[in-house]
């Protein structure tokens, strides 16, 4: 892989930045330079990550908003805008997990997983994208999963959409490609991050089907995904244009 370019001078808008692979990918791209607006739910955690960024002598604009909520999308691009005076790459790192069979998934669920991990990326992507045409230049990570590519049991809706934001991501890519914005994902295995404890099956998992998930790999680790999110947000991956890279130790080829 290339040697990621210097960000200095650059604005970054990372989701799900309170912790977990958001977290750590905010902090990636602030030491390469950039600087960066936080997005998560909870105000208290971006607390912790935007004290890293400032450690490192970059500028960090703290966003405490709800993604289910499309206004609440459009406002974190304007004030990232208004705040730093642009916008040059977007990361789409915000997910929710639910486990359930979906005969009794409940709709409340449903509207959850679909919003945080499909509609957000899309409606933040619509606000961010006049912005780089303007500026003639950037960048839009989304962070799908391994679930984009292989069905797993009792996840049919986290699934359904991390399969979407993969082909969203594509579609949009060529929507733009002559454009100079670029457009791409990666496509990280399991993880050891608080969204792996969210699912919380309230029934008796079949042993046989969930043992399809399991990886003689292991799960991958954190910063080595954040490290592919800041090498696609960099100017190293001038080349990419719809790319969705896996970093899944093996667990798509297992």
């Amino acid at each position: 892989m290339p040697t990621m370019q210097d960000m200095t001078g650059q604005v970054a808008l990372v989701t799900g930045a309170g912790g977990g692979l958001g977290g750590a990918s905010a902090v990636r791209l602030a030491e390469l330079g950039a600087d960066v607006a936080v997005l998560d739910v909870s105000a208290d955690a971006l607390a912790g990550t935007a004290e890293k960024v400032r450690a490192m002598g970059r500028k960090v604009l703290e966003l405490p908003l709800n993604l289910t909520d499309r206004a609440q999308c459009a406002a974190a691009v304007e004030q990232t805008v208004g705040h730093f005076g642009k916008i040059d790459s977007l990361c789409n790192i915000a997910g929710v997990l639910r486990c359930g069979r979906s005969e009794d998934f409940p709709e409340a669920d449903w509207d959850l997983v679909m919003k945080v991990n499909l509609e957000a990326p899309f409606f933040l992507s619509r606000a961010a994208i006049p912005h780089m045409l303007k500026a003639n230049s950037g960048t839009i990570v989304n962070v799908c999963s391994t679930a984009s590519f292989k069905a797993q049991g009792f996840f049919s809706v986290y699934c359904a959409t991390k399969a979407g934001l993969m082909h969203l991501t594509k579609t949009m890519a060529v929507e733009y490609i002559k454009t100079p914005i670029r457009i791409n994902a990666v496509a990280p295995g399991g993880m050891d991050t608080p969204l792996a404890g969210e699912a919380g099956p309230a029934f008796a998992l079949d042993a046989e089907i969930v043992g399809r998930l399991g990886n003689p790999g292991g799960m991958c680790v954190i910063d080595d995904v954040a490290d592919m999110v800041a090498y696609l947000a960099s100017p190293a991956s001038r080349s990419m244009r719809g790319s969705c890279v896996v970093v899944d130790t093996g667990e798509i080829v297992w």
